[in-house]
C-alpha cells in the first residue's frame, strides 16, 4: 500500500502511475451475487453449463460493470491519503472493456493521477485506471474514474 500524506504530495505525481492493487478474485459466487444485485441475469455471466457449451469465452465471464465497480475497492487497497477525511466517487468521463474477465480470474488495477482541481472545501482528482487480469494480454477495463476527495 501506498502512502500519500498530502494533497500537494499528489499534485507533484500528476501525470505519473502512483499504485497497484492487491490482486481480486472472481469467484462464480461474486458473480452471482452482482447478478442478484443488479438485476443483470445473462446467461453468460451466470449459467456455468450453457455458457461451457455456447460462450465463445469458454464459460462463464464477470459483468463488465462489475469489474468497474470493483475500482474504487481496488483504490482504497493500492494506496491511502492520509490528509483525506472523505472520499466520494463523482463519475467516470470514459469507461472500456477491451477484454473478458473469465470466472476464476485474478484482476488488479494500475492507477494513475492524470489531474487534479480544486473544489470548493477539496479536490477534485481524475484517476486514470487500467485493470489487468493476471496472464490476460489486453487489459480488462480501461477507465477515466472522477473522485472528490475533502
Amino acid at each position: 500500500m501506498r502512502e500519500l500524506a498530502t494533497l500537494e504530495e499528489m499534485r507533484a505525481l500528476v501525470g505519473q502511475e502512483v499504485a497497484v492493487s492487491d490482486w481480486v478474485e472472481i469467484s462464480q459466487q461474486r458473480v452471482d451475487l452482482f447478478a442478484e444485485a443488479s438485476g443483470d441475469h445473462q446467461w453468460i455471466h451466470v449459467d456455468v453449463e450453457r455458457a461451457a457449451l455456447e460462450s465463445p469465452f469458454g464459460g462463464t465471464v464477470a459483468h463488465g460493470f462489475m469489474t468497474l465497480a470493483l475500482v474504487p475497492a481496488m483504490l482504497v487497497n493500492a494506496l491511502h491519503m492520509a490528509d483525506m477525511r472523505m472520499g466520494i466517487n463523482y463519475g467516470l468521463n470514459k469507461v472500456r472493456f477491451p477484454a473478458p474477465v473469465p470466472v476464476g480470474s485474478r484482476l488488479r488495477a494500475r492507477l494513475t493521477i492524470q489531474a487534479i482541481e480544486d473544489i470548493e472545501g477539496g479536490a477534485q482528482v481524475e484517476w486514470g485506471v487500467v485493470v489487468e487480469r493476471e496472464g490476460g494480454v489486453k487489459p480488462v477495463c480501461v477507465a477515466e474514474f472522477l473522485m472528490r476527495r475533502y
